[in-house]
């Protein structure tokens, strides 16, 4: 049962992705939130070149041929969210003690709505009261000077920060002596960053959106894209159309894989007729991607025996290092080896290999389902390995093209959220700014927990984001916060992360993407930095939730100047005109020289990717093969690889209903998807209760129990699941040595039937 006492339900989904479903949810959704006038309006003005705002859910590209509806169903929820006339204000507040909203569901926190005003956590009432503005930031402030070290502080941010903020946000950081800049890349992309930095000398894909409508060939591993990146479903339909092919690879197949109905496609709306979004599925075994691509690539090779342009020879011998070593690699792998590794037969995946020969132009695309993983680092640099084979690069129509699932977490990375920057922007940062930038690398998402732990970081503060439910090992991470003596939230909803708080605590409330933000100079736009590298403004457009509320920009320097009586840097100046902080960042960041201008052409700007030129910044000055050996994924007898992922009516932590209408489920949450034949060996039916247990490399225990079983079109010996729910099951030393982040798609499980504990 739900929490409304329905009871579950599960009917496998087989209809178009998007199309009249997902015009039924959205009118339905907003319905409920009261939205009918300005949800419309807002539609209107999403992801407009011409004074609107950005879509505040995924990273996708807006449309390069001038669509007046590039949205889709999560950006228009994710947007009537935000503009909920929903308020939680002091009185309600004053109505609840922490310990009794502790005891909520996450979804019953955030549907109160948009917070009201700063407020602080008193002790002696448990509860959250009003603070005025300056009195928390003179909080703030006080409690940061009065630490002994810089490096007790640590600042966290999610993706919805817009650029500007971004750039002031690790400024106040480095002047105040921190590389402390943990993010949501920690958590997603960061396998992504490190393999292309290391293979081609950019932490970014290449390709932008009319690479897509150009290439001949598209390869989407480990993405989800109907629920996580909906506008996708528009680039495959039109692939399709002009006869491209497209290979989806993943253990599940997602609704994204079949076909849909782009709802601004009137004509097919009207008529009901779907386009195919797919012409081949893989499922791959949890992990198994790497054997599958090397697979691939152990095919093109003995193809190139016969077929001489089966390979790229001449891009491969002017462009690239490491082929001989890598060829010797592929060649002296069996077939038995990465049948086994991938899941996937020899015959499928020679089939992919033709495909990938036949077209001219391949792109290959990928998101977490690749990164999640201890050996997502070699993952992604296979990936990369077989574009360099055929030349896949530094041209119309192909190359690697990332899939970020936050609307501008590569902007954060790009801005200057990152633990570990380099020295030369280090350099630019402090001879701009006139500061001495610290050099000493600083602490991720998990170093940042375990030192909370330690009790060296005492300090925490959140740029939005929802971090204890974000974060692996939830328990573990809650403990974490508790022990600090301050922890700063930077809000528009109430959710976990303000019960989940220090000695001292301050929710601060912010604006939301929607709002206009009027400053000293006018109202501000900001900008944002898409998941292929097109920077653009954005610009809200409704009256703020309340008179109270602070921008971004505003609220980091307020911190700051409270923080750093004595410095330099123009803080009130740059919330006064946003031009101002462009400025700057012109004159410290690579690639936004002449930003002003720049950002204000129709579509924004695209920043400059070496690699796209062939000019490549890694050590050997070339693209760079990589000759791992193959891991061993294979689950150990009686247990299962288990994947956390998000529901269809969900968007990162917050959850809009118990529904996941393109898996078929109703009404439940708690559940585990496993496939039939490994239920039968369980003595287990659809809907029976089990325990799920998961097993850390250190070989500690974590377990969620009552969970109800689910049979699912997914390969024998892999289980996938809820995040936020599951990532209790994610031990906090359960981390990739290649990447530092957790490997929240590939957690080491067995599962039983409940004992009724």
């Amino acid at each position: 049962m739900d929490e409304q006492g329905n009871a579950p339900e599960f009917k496998p989904y087989h209809h178009p992705a998007a199309g009249w479903g997902a015009a039924k949810s959205v009118t339905e959704f907003l319905v409920r939130e009261g939205e009918l006038v300005d949800g419309p309006r807002a539609i209107m003005r999403m992801n407009h070149e011409n004074g609107g705002f950005d879509c505040p859910g995924c990273a996708w590209p807006d449309d390069t041929k001038g669509l007046h509806l590039d949205i889709c169903e999560n950006g228009i929820k994710h947007v009537a969210w935000e503009m909920t006339r929903k308020r939680v204000g002091r009185e309600f507040f004053a109505a609840h003690t922490v310990s009794e909203l502790a005891r909520w569901n996450d979804a019953d926190l955030e549907r109160q709505g948009r917070l009201t005003e700063p407020m602080r956590y008193d002790a002696d009432s448990d509860r959250y009261v009003p603070i005025p503005w300056p009195d928390a930031f003179a909080l703030i402030g006080r409690t940061l000077r009065e630490l002994d070290d810089p490096g007790r502080a640590a600042f966290y941010t999610s993706g919805r920060l817009g650029n500007e903020a971004t750039f002031l946000y690790q400024l106040m950081a480095r002047e105040l002596g921190t590389n402390n800049l943990p993010d949501c890349s920690n958590m997603c992309h960061e396998a992504s960053g490190r393999a292309l930095q290391a293979a081609l000398g950019t932490g970014k894909g290449t390709v932008d959106l009319k690479d897509w409508e150009l290439t001949d060939a598209l390869f989407i591993l480990g993405v989800n894209a109907a629920s996580n990146a909906p506008r996708m479903l528009t680039s495959l339909a039109e692939a399709y159309r002009r006869g491209a092919q497209i290979v989806h690879v993943n253990p599940l197949v997602e609704a994204a894989a079949t076909r849909t109905i782009i709802p601004h496609e009137f004509a097919k709306m009207a008529t009901f007729r779907a386009t195919r979004t797919g012409t081949m599925n893989l499922q791959p075994r949890i992990g198994g991607d790497l054997a599958l691509l090397r697979g691939m690539a152990k095919a093109i090779l003995e193809l190139a025996r016969t077929d001489p342009k089966a390979l790229d020879t001449e891009f491969i011998e002017r462009h690239t290092t490491g082929f001989a070593e890598y060829r010797s690699l592929c060649e002296t792998t069996p077939w038995a080896d990465l049948e086994r590794q991938s899941g996937v037969d020899e015959a499928a995946m020679r089939a992919a290999a033709r495909v990938y020969r036949e077209a001219d132009r391949s792109i290959i695309s990928w998101c977490l389902g690749v990164t999640q993983h201890e050996h997502g680092v070699d993952t992604v640099r296979e990936i990369v390995n077989l574009l360099l084979l055929r030349g896949n690069l530094g041209r119309e129509g192909a190359g690697p093209s990332p899939v970020r699932g936050h609307s501008n977490v590569q902007g954060n990375r790009t801005c200057g959220i990152d633990h570990r920057p380099s020295a030369s922007f280090l350099d630019r940062l402090g001879e701009v700014c006139g500061i001495t930038p610290p050099r000493a690398d600083g602490l991720d998402t998990v170093g940042t927990i375990e030192a909370m732990h330690r009790g060296e970081v005492t300090v925490f503060v959140g740029m939005g984001g929802n971090f204890a439910l974000a974060a692996p090992d939830t328990p573990y991470t809650a403990a974490g916060l508790r022990k600090c003596e301050l922890t700063v939230q930077v809000s528009t909803k109430l959710n976990r992360s303000h019960l989940v708080h220090g000695r001292q605590a301050l929710i601060l409330p912010c604006l939301g993407r929607t709002e206009k933000d009027h400053q000293a100079g006018g109202v501000q736009s900001t900008s944002v930095e898409d998941a292929m590298s097109m920077v653009h403004l954005s610009t809200g457009m409704k009256a703020p939730a309340s008179p109270h509320l602070l921008s971004e920009p505003a609220i980091i320097a307020g911190m700051a100047r409270a923080a750093l009586p004595h410095s330099t840097t123009p803080w009130e100046s740059y919330v006064e005109d946003y031009d101002r902080i462009r400025d700057t960042m012109a004159r410290v960041l690579d690639g936004f020289e002449d930003f002003n201008r720049r950002v204000r052409l129709p579509l924004g700007f695209r920043i400059r990717q070496p690699a796209r030129e062939l000019v490549f910044e890694t050590p050997s000055g070339r693209a760079e093969f990589s000759a791992t050996g193959l891991p061993d994924v294979v689950p150990a007898e009686g247990t299962l690889a288990l994947g956390t992922m998000r529901s269809h009516d969900q968007w990162n932590t917050t959850i809009y209903s118990d529904n996941d209408r393109y898996r078929g489920i109703k009404n439940l949450r708690t559940l585990i998807f496993m496939n039939a034949a490994d239920m039968r060996d369980r003595g287990l039916g659809e809907f029976d209760e089990v325990d799920i247990t998961s097993t850390a490399k250190d070989g500690s225990t974590r377990c969620l129990r009552r969970y109800k079983v689910v049979p699912y079109d997914i390969p024998r010996g892999c289980a996938a699941g809820y995040m936020p729910e599951m990532n209790v099951l994610c031990a906090i030393g359960d981390y990739s040595t290649q990447s530092d982040q957790p490997i929240m798609k590939h957690l080491k499980v067995t599962v039983r039937a409940s004992d009724g504990s």
